[in-house]
C-alpha cells in the first residue's frame, strides 16, 4: 500500500467541489489511481475523459507512469490555446 496526494484543477476541481484529497491503496501507477476515483461514481467519472491531463509530482506523464509512496498525482482538463 502506498500513499499519494491527489490534486485536481479546473473545471475539475469545481466539478468535484475539493482541491484534492489523500489516497492510500494499491496504485503501481496513475491508472489505478484514476480506475479508484472512477469506483466511487457520481462526479468522479468526469476523470473518464478520454483526453484528460495528468502529471507527477508536477510533471506531465501519460496514465501509464509509475508511483511510489508520497506521490502527488494532479489530473486536469485538457489544455486549450487560441
Amino acid at each position: 500500500m502506498i500513499n499519494v496526494e491527489v490534486v485536481y484543477f479546473a473545471r475539475y476541481r469545481e466539478l468535484l467541489g475539493s482541491d484534492g484529497e489523500r489516497l492510500q491503496g494499491e496504485f503501481a501507477t496513475v491508472e489505478d489511481v484514476r480506475e479508484a476515483l472512477l469506483a466511487k461514481g457520481g462526479a468522479y467519472q468526469v476523470l473518464a475523459e478520454q483526453n484528460l491531463m495528468c502529471a507527477r509530482n508536477q510533471d506531465l506523464c501519460r496514465l501509464a507512469e509509475p508511483l511510489e509512496e508520497g506521490d502527488e498525482v494532479a489530473f486536469f482538463p485538457p489544455v486549450t490555446g487560441g
